[in-house]
């Protein structure tokens, strides 16, 4: 199996991409940002995301977006194929996509929303801590993005302090900025369930 940075030669599979991350959205009956194709071909195109294939085939897929003037940065669409769920497959995407934010903005906050516990965990092991929605970007462009889940009611009720999302951060100064070696510990879940991650 192949986990790398995105290129032009990916843009093949931006297709099946779109539908599962819809479909898995349907499933778990939350909903994440939903992007058209052309988002997602831009992202491919420019580098700003990960694609796991094997012999051909896609496998996963995580994106980066970035919010208030590039301080913010967030590991978004992350999705696996049905197929080979259960294998440890977004972990290795999640890592490789934190690694490339970190690369290409290193500065910046980090940070995800997302209601799965495997998820949690991977965050939790790449140093995120859970952190209210104050701390997020307030960017309304982001938080527009949450119009597609069944929960945006709650959240414009809630005033986008809170709603059914753990908010998580990572904060480059906590961790390895200008050369300076972390203590961030390793992940130990590499085995978690996938099944229908999103962040």
């Amino acid at each position: 199996m192949e986990i790398q940075i995105s290129s032009c030669e990916h843009l093949m599979y931006v297709s099946e991409i779109q539908q599962e991350m819809y479909d898995s959205a349907q499933r778990r009956g939350t909903g994440i940002a939903k992007r058209s194709i052309e988002y997602l071909s831009k992202k491919i195109s420019e580098g700003n995301a990960i694609v796991a294939t094997e012999n051909g085939e896609w496998v996963g897929f995580c994106y980066i977006e970035t919010w208030s003037h590039g301080q913010f940065v967030a590991n978004s669409g992350l999705i696996v194929s049905p197929k080979f769920r259960h294998g440890g497959i977004a972990t290795l995407i999640k890592d490789r996509v934190f690694a490339l934010s970190r690369e290409k903005f290193p500065n910046a906050k980090i940070f995800g929303l997302t209601t799965g516990l495997a998820v949690m965990k991977i965050n939790s092991d790449l140093g995120y801590k859970p952190v209210i929605y104050s701390e997020l970007t307030q960017d309304d462009e982001f938080w527009s993005g949450c119009k597609s889940c069944v929960n945006y009611e709650i959240l414009m009720k809630k005033e986008r302090k809170n709603c059914l999302c753990t908010a998580m951060l990572f904060v480059p100064e906590n961790s390895k900025v200008n050369g300076v070696e972390n203590n961030q510990p390793e992940n130990q879940h590499k085995n978690e369930q996938e099944s229908n991650l999103s962040v």
